[in-house]
């Protein structure tokens, strides 16, 4: 298909989140771009650490699984696969340590949120470390997913028909994600409490499928923006396109 059969429509959209609808998709290509939005686009995520003084109640291998877990920011365009980023924790108690502490040696890499805690220090007890942060994908580690939450559903179309009878009991008609009216408007359900009923009623509505028209709910963890990690994960699927069409034609 050529970018031409694609039509996109940015239904909610904010830095960490979005709704985007896509048209011209086939299902089985739809769910691609579902997988390589979890699978496939790169991100830091805190590797290796070297710990210095550790007098807290926690394990060094506890505080480096919750260290793995901070969403590091990552420009992809000025890293490859396998790079490295140094970052230091130096915390000494009565305090909690929160991602906000962390150090790094690389200003294009730092923590996403400042407010993620990491652990609480009593007074004497103390955390210093050194931890490597490597770019990698989540196919490699589910640490390197920067999409949290990716699904998506079809589009339902919503068609009106005739004024139910004076006798007819009405009944809720309960339907998730995104409808297109017959006015061509889309409308996520969540403005009429996802009940047909409530935005027609007393009438009878008919709802189907639109063929080829995905609707995506797409959340990150702030290591990359929801527009690049759709976009970059629509790449992968074309670079990889492009090698199997290189070695069939060897």
């Amino acid at each position: 298909m050529s970018e031409a059969d694609f039509d996109v429509q940015y239904i909610e959209r904010e830095d960490r989140s979005a709704r985007v609808l896509i048209r011209g998709l086939s299902p089985a290509f739809a769910n691609g771009i579902r997988r390589a939005m979890i699978a496939d686009v790169p991100t830091f995520s805190i590797d290796t650490v070297r710990f210095l003084e550790n007098s807290s109640v926690m394990f060094d291998e506890m505080l480096g699984l919750r260290l793995g877990l901070v969403p590091l920011t990552t420009p992809i365009d000025d890293f490859e696969i396998g790079d490295e980023v140094t970052l230091a924790l130096d915390v000494e108690g009565p305090a909690t340590a929160y991602s906000g502490d962390l150090e790094t040696a690389e200003p294009l890499v730092e923590p996403a949120d400042e407010n993620v805690p990491i652990i609480e220090l009593k007074e004497g007890q103390r955390i210093e470390l050194e931890a490597d942060a490597v770019l990698d994908t989540g196919k490699e580690h589910a640490k390197h997913q920067g999409g949290v939450s990716v699904g998506y559903r079809h589009l339902q179309r919503v068609s009106v028909g005739d004024d139910l009878g004076e006798f007819d009991d009405e009944e809720a008609r309960i339907l998730r994600g995104v409808i297109e009216t017959e006015d061509g408007e889309v409308v996520p359900t969540e403005e009429f409490g996802h009940d047909l009923s409530e935005r027609y009623p007393d009438t009878e509505v008919h709802v189907e499928d639109v063929p080829g028209a995905f609707v995506f709910h797409i959340e990150t963890d702030g290591s990359v923006d929801v527009e690049e990690l759709l976009l970059r994960a629509i790449d992968t699927i074309e670079s990889r396109a492009d090698e199997l069409r290189e070695t069939v034609a060897v």
